[in-house]
């Protein structure tokens, strides 16, 4: 039994130290990207293993995992923004391409829409969004709704404008910079979609509740358990909103799904 526990830690940090070292040599060059996206979808596989997450009900819990976990999350985040903003740059010189990662969000995404009926009509706004908005692209094509871009990165949000138009869908899309704390009410807003890998979801939250109708869906991302090494999670009680946790529909999630409805009209 103490096998596996030393068994997580090595993998663990075999996999913080290539992606880390990935990252630096894709900046020295730029053909290193490829073998980054590589290893983040590695890092996907070994999130949905079953036997790496009876690892993690074991061990998950000791400080010296928690630490690395931390620290793998940061650098796998890290990575995952850069290789998002060096896909736009090539998606709108060569046309978008796809990886392990995007086709397992693309898939969620799908899930996530048909489950909380976003269609044509809907307004969606998407925390998080990043420089290769994948969520918002997928549901943009699939289901005809607008989606607004919010992310607190210049850069991302300009190349996300270049993915955009490369992919004939700047008429449905349109893109803010800043905090979601500088922004007024969305009153048209229909969902609102919190990425998995946006940092303070509880303020982000908090700042919700005077911002959207009791009609509004928020549906936050996140990563608990084996999920956190890449995925930010929610470690507090949230309060003031319906809460409803999503069944993934197949195995093929590296995130989890919670719906919050404002707590008024549940009590209404």
């Amino acid at each position: 039994m103490l096998k596996t526990k030393y068994e997580l830690l090595c993998s663990l940090k075999v996999i913080e130290f290539e992606i880390a070292e990935l990252a630096r040599y894709s900046k020295e060059f730029d053909g290193c990207y490829e073998l980054l996206r590589k290893k983040l979808d590695d890092l996907c596989s070994f999130i949905k293993s079953e036997e790496n997450s009876w690892k993690w009900d074991q061990w998950g819990a000791l400080q010296e995992i928690q630490e690395l976990s931390e620290r793998l999350r940061e650098t796998s985040v890290s990575a995952l923004c850069d290789v998002e903003k060096y896909q736009s740059v090539r998606a709108e010189q060569y046309g978008i391409s796809s990886s392990q990662y995007i086709t397992s969000l693309a898939r969620s995404v799908k899930e996530e829409y048909r489950y909380l009926g976003i269609h044509k009509a809907s307004t969606v706004l998407f925390i998080g969004s990043g420089a290769f908005p994948t969520t918002a692209l997928t549901i943009a094509k699939e289901t005809g709704a607008r989606v607004i871009c919010l992310d607190i990165d210049r850069e991302a949000i300009d190349l996300s404008i270049q993915v955009a138009r490369a992919s004939g869908l700047e008429k449905q899309l349109s893109f803010l910079h800043g905090e979601i704390q500088n922004y007024k009410e969305f009153e048209n807003i229909t969902h609102v979609l919190v990425a998995s890998l946006v940092k303070n979801k509880l303020e982000v939250i908090d700042a919700l509740q005077d911002k959207v109708t009791e009609e509004t869906k928020v549906i936050v991302r996140f990563g608990n358990g084996l999920k956190s090494i890449f995925n930010y999670p929610i470690g507090e009680t949230i309060t003031g909103w319906e809460q409803t946790y999503m069944e993934p529909g197949n195995n093929d999630t590296i995130y989890e799904t919670l719906v919050l409805e404002k707590q008024s009209k549940a009590l209404a």
